[in-house]
């Protein structure tokens, strides 16, 4: 990687963070040993890559599974979340898909609140076993092509993560953006009472 350009988006936002943790942890300095160049969004990025050559671009899913489709010259050489838990020596992954609630409103509404728990479980669980019928339903409701969702779902790292191995899962990724910029997560790093458990 060192003397290469990387083409992505998200300057100043996660994207950036995360991929400057994961150079760095790798021996790699972000700002002297690799040239990253910021695209304002994530088709100008998609777009390159499908209509180049001896590109480096860091790309969310589905983006990639679109360029792909249509550059078949294009393939995957990293994913970050494994690159981030190969050197994440806190047990931390990326996390960036959260579900967020009241604490008043969870503790005036606990039937509710598990009932919704479980039927998210249960959605991320049939995306896990049956990955063709999600992609169908994505299809169905256009929010990108079917045959798009299905190449893009194994690389999408939809986990429903509770408890303690949220906490752990988390608190790492959290601390690894403050490190960076600390307003990346309002200014501190939350405490336990961010987690509802």
């Amino acid at each position: 990687m060192r003397g290469k350009t990387i083409y992505t988006t998200g300057k100043g936002t996660t994207p950036e963070f995360a991929l400057n943790y994961v150079l760095s942890k790798n021996g790699i300095d972000p700002v002297k040993d690799v040239t990253i160049e910021y695209k304002s969004e994530s088709t100008e990025v998609a777009a390159m890559l499908a209509g180049g050559d001896d590109i480096i671009a860091m790309l969310p899913q589905p983006y990639v599974a679109t360029v792909m489709a249509k550059n078949d010259k294009v393939h995957i050489c990293l994913d970050l979340t494994e690159e981030w838990e190969k050197v994440a020596e806190d047990g931390s992954t990326i996390v960036t898909g959260v579900v967020c609630v009241r604490k008043a409103f969870a503790e005036e509404n606990p039937d509710a609140f598990a009932e919704f728990m479980e039927d998210y479980k249960a959605s991320v669980d049939k995306v896990a076993t049956d990955p063709d019928g999600a992609a169908a339903l994505i299809g169905s409701y256009d929010i990108v092509p079917e045959p798009i969702a299905k190449a893009a779902l194994p690389y999408c790292n939809i986990t429903l993560l509770t408890g303690d191995e949220m906490t752990t899962k988390a608190d790492g990724y959290l601390a690894a953006l403050f490190e960076q910029n600390p307003a990346s997560v309002g200014g501190k790093l939350p405490d336990e009472g961010f987690y509802l458990k």
